[in-house]
């Protein structure tokens, strides 16, 4: 926090930093006997009739009423990584994208129209990179009719807690009725470490067969599922066999420096065994003789088993990103 010469804590912050990230210090309003305070780190999304709205870096919004801060300044834009590959936002956004491709996809200025027959949140999602080229309204009706066009509900990616995301963004779905469903955590990491494990009896191929599909957890996979699968610079499966399906199975992709994992799934009867690590470990040694050397990976943020499992293999949390659905308006036509 500021302090000033004279020891006080100072509120350093105003209307005109909004869009910077911030540290902020109020007073904790629970009506206690003592005064508390509490601390609060992230974008300043408005700043409006004497409320701040501050975007945390999980996509958590605070609001604050003017009269109760106590000190605040800006911040730097992104912290100190302490371990793993530095990356930009936009970099990763664009790689994540380029592993996991819908079938069909339009631009709309500098943003992706993505659809694939409503296979994954991801591949049926707008990827919101820079300005849409048109007033942010007329652009979100415009995404709505492109959905709708094609029986989708419209969602739109977006991303908090890095530099070049998309607090702002957020905040101004939230504004308009906009929901968020899903909010998820990208982690990067070195691709070396990974594979400096056991990798015996785990199998390699360029497809996705059916022994890997009677592991994977969306059932009745279709063709348009399929297509989405193998999409991506150079698609790797992994399986390790089992009696009745895979004991485990996973996929990588390797996109120049970067190798993506993703579907690293184990049968529950054999879980902690190590088997996750052993088929990550394989991919990643083939992800290395192709030439990358980072790695990422997206958790979904209650999976508290993957993510020791992750944290245990050096990746960390570079941003969180989310897909808000588009509000329901009584008697729209769809």
């Amino acid at each position: 926090m500021e302090i000033s010469a004279a020891g006080r804590l100072v509120v350093r912050i105003s209307a005109a930093d909004v869009g910077k990230r911030v540290s902020v210090r109020r007073l904790d309003e629970t009506g206690g006997p003592r005064q508390n305070f509490t601390d609060t780190v992230g974008v300043l999304t408005s700043w409006d009739d004497g409320v701040l709205m501050i975007t945390r870096r999980d996509g958590e919004r605070v609001r604050i009423p003017e009269s109760a801060l106590v000190a605040g300044k800006v911040v730097p834009a992104e912290p100190a990584r302490r371990r793993g590959p530095s990356a930009s936002y936009e970099e990763l956004a664009r790689i994540a994208a380029r592993g996991w491709r819908p079938v069909e996809s339009r631009r709309l200025g500098d943003w992706e129209l993505r659809a694939a027959s409503g296979f994954t949140r991801r591949a049926n999602s707008v990827l919101p990179l820079g300005d849409p080229g048109l007033p942010l309204d007329e652009a979100l009706t415009a995404v709505r009719r492109w959905y709708g066009d094609r029986g989708l509900p419209a969602y739109i990616q977006t991303a908090t807690g890095a530099a070049g995301t998309q607090e702002a963004l957020c905040a101004e779905l939230e504004a308009r009725g906009w929901t968020r469903e899903v909010t998820a955590e990208l982690w990067t990491g070195a691709l070396a470490p990974v594979a400096d494990r056991e990798t015996s009896g785990v199998a390699l191929s360029r497809e996705a067969d059916a022994d890997w599909l009677a592991r994977y957890q969306r059932k009745g996979v279709s063709e348009v599922a399929l297509r989405v699968l193998r999409s991506g610079p150079s698609v790797w499966f992994a399986t390790v066999p089992g009696e009745d399906a895979p004991a485990a199975i996973g996929r990588c992709v390797v996109d120049g420096r970067w190798a993506g994992f993703a579907a690293v799934e184990v049968d529950p009867s054999l879980r902690r065994r190590g088997l996750a690590s052993t088929v990550m470990a394989a991919l990643a040694r083939r992800a290395l003789d192709e030439g990358a050397s980072a790695a990422w990976l997206q958790v979904e943020s209650d999976n508290a088993g993957a993510r020791a499992l992750y944290d245990g293999m050096g990746f960390a949390a570079h941003h969180a990103y989310h897909h808000y659905r588009e509000p329901d308006v009584p008697g729209e036509a769809r």
